[in-house]
């Protein structure tokens, strides 16, 4: 496997932003360009991952393409294929987006996230991202959510047959998806339901812990890795066993400090 960061940590040149992640053991790295800015700056940060043998893991989206807000759905969608043609033209493995929401809060959780209406919209919203971005060297994936779709490995199977598209694969969130006591406490074997099931169509993961809180009612917690109680050892094996080269990738953390903390924790773990 891979290590990476979601955050490109403080840096004052591509060059030194690549060095620096090699410093730390890393393989593979969040582009941290966007497509609206200059393609020198692109091309410099591409090269420098290049000259270091790093692989880029995602091109991150993070825009809700189903705002309820015409001006604003249609400049998020825009940004989805510009995302997802930056992502073909570095050889990025995926772009990645969560579903998004019909609520004020781009990653909230409503009920309407679950009803017919929203998944017809889901489905149509890939296949256009997909269409109009006309890749050939990346996929578009969606990170599971808990409260957002696809939530589990059968609802993302479900999902793949109906988009229907050959560019649209998995991105692997395991956390995200522990969202019952039943994924919670049998932890071990929702990591091989995931592994089975979904395969080799993973391009790329990321890596935390939860923790189960004592105080009523059942409460789970994000935390940083080894802070909580998940298998985090057996996910990055079945995840290996899948694709020796993929990407794990630590995120979700405040500062520079701790990025560098856990990545060390992971790779000794």
């Amino acid at each position: 496997m891979r290590y990476g960061t979601s955050s490109p940590l403080a840096h004052s040149s591509a060059r030194e932003w690549a060095e620096q992640q090699v410093a730390l053991g890393c393989g593979t790295v969040v582009f941290p360009v966007q497509s609206n800015e200059p393609i020198g700056k692109i091309d410099s940060y591409r090269d420098a991952a290049v000259e270091n043998g790093l692989t880029i893991a995602e091109v991150g989206i993070w825009r809700n393409a189903l705002s309820q807000n015409p001006e604003e759905r249609k400049a998020n969608m825009d940004y989805c294929v510009e995302q997802l043609r930056l992502a073909d033209y570095l050889g990025a493995r995926c772009a990645v987006n969560v579903a998004g929401t019909f609520g004020p809060r781009w990653d909230g959780h409503y009920k309407e996230n679950f009803s017919k209406e929203m998944r017809v919209e889901i489905v149509k919203m890939v296949q256009e991202i997909i269409d109009r971005a006309d890749v050939k060297n990346t996929y578009f994936t969606l990170e599971p959510m808990p409260w957002m779709v696809p939530t589990g490995p059968k609802d993302y199977l479900r999902l793949i047959d109906e988009v229907d598209r050959d560019r649209f694969a998995v991105h692997m969130d395991i956390i995200n998806m522990t969202n019952s006591a039943d994924r919670y406490f049998n932890a071990e074997e929702f990591v091989d339901e995931c592994a089975d099931l979904l395969g080799n169509r993973i391009r790329s993961c990321h890596i935390k812990d939860v923790h189960l809180k004592e105080e009523y009612t059942f409460q789970l917690e994000e935390c940083a890795p080894c802070c909580g109680e998940f298998p985090l050892g057996h996910y990055m094996k079945r995840m290996n066993e899948i694709d020796g080269e993929m990407p794990i990738i630590v995120e979700h953390l405040d500062t520079d400090e701790e990025y560098i903390k856990y990545l060390k924790v992971v790779q000794e773990l």
